[in-house]
């Protein structure tokens, strides 16, 4: 009896003893077949993608073409055209002339034709194209003190006799700009040296002026485009318009890349551009739904 008890228990030990070393066989089996697992850090990653290299350049321009909204119209566009940023530096005509000088801008949009063609002359710009005109207009208040609407309403130097005899309140750009230089050269015509507390030189830009001369119902010389851009938000009406000496030409320049490192070849895109149909187009395009006229009158040459 109780030898086969004892065989009974050893005839349990083997069998799970053999169920052990299968269990065990079948495990390293499986750890042998199992795919090694690869370290994160191992990954194979796709190459980074470096950015394409931006495109851009540095206009130096009259706070005409940034107030009266043309370049927040045009840019976009020209953007979309070349994929070039035109980073915008407005001042008035002089001191944007003196950033090209200094070699702080690649390309000029102003409108002052003589200091222009001095520039080029002096060998700081490449070549000068017309792109665009308007015309100036004096601006005051609607009850006209001066009565320049009345006795001088398509005469320029006679509107000044006027506003220097009545020491009617003149807000003056005062900053060298392509207006201010305008302005001079009325005063000299009218054979008047102004002064005193009527004339008030403010040495701001386009915008700022008008404003300034609504706050103190008086009168400015302003462009067309700026006025218009601003008028329902201002006091003031034109007053005289509409001469000759009232033009005003608008014209591009590339800084000359022989003495300053330069974006030539996006300058170039520009001008291109601002002097094709496409650019032509858009400028005549501008202010017309909003505005009822034209703002900017396109005369590239051909």
């Amino acid at each position: 009896m109780k030898k086969t008890k004892h065989f009974q228990k050893k005839g349990l030990f083997l069998v799970f003893l053999a169920f052990v070393l299968t269990f065990s066989l079948t495990a390293c089996k499986s750890e042998e077949i199992a795919p090694t697992e690869q370290p994160a850090e191992q990954a194979t990653e796709a190459p980074a993608t470096e950015p394409a290299e931006e495109r851009s350049i540095i206009l130096a321009t009259t706070t005409s073409t940034q107030d009266s909204g043309l370049l927040d119209f045009l840019l976009p566009e020209f953007k979309n055209d070349t994929n070039i940023t035109v980073n915008v530096v407005a001042k008035g005509t002089g001191a944007a002339l003196e950033l090209g000088k200094n070699g702080d801008a690649d390309g000029l949009l102003v409108h002052a034709k003589a200091q222009e063609e001095q520039f080029v002359k002096e060998g700081y710009g490449v070549e000068r194209f017309d792109v665009m005109y308007n015309d100036f207009v004096i601006v005051g208040p609607e009850n006209d003190p001066a009565g320049l609407k009345t006795n001088a309403p398509n005469d320029p130097i006679k509107a000044f006799e006027l506003l220097s005899e009545n020491k009617s309140i003149f807000v003056s750009r005062g900053d060298d700009s392509g207006t201010h230089t305008k302005e001079k050269s009325y005063w000299e015509k009218a054979g008047i040296t102004p002064e005193g507390d009527w004339y008030i030189s403010a040495g701001s830009g386009m915008g700022a002026v008008l404003q300034m001369a609504d706050e103190k119902q008086g009168y400015t010389l302003t462009d067309r485009a700026t006025y218009l851009s601003m008028k329902d938000e201002l006091g003031l009406m034109i007053v005289t318009e509409k001469n000759d000496l009232m033009y005003n030409q608008y014209g591009v320049i590339m800084v000359n890349p022989e003495k300053y490192p330069i974006k030539e070849a996006e300058v170039q895109e520009f001008i291109d551009w601002i002097l094709s149909d496409r650019g032509q187009n858009l400028i005549a395009e501008y202010g017309v739904e909003e505005y009822g006229e034209q703002l900017f009158i396109p005369n590239a040459k051909k």
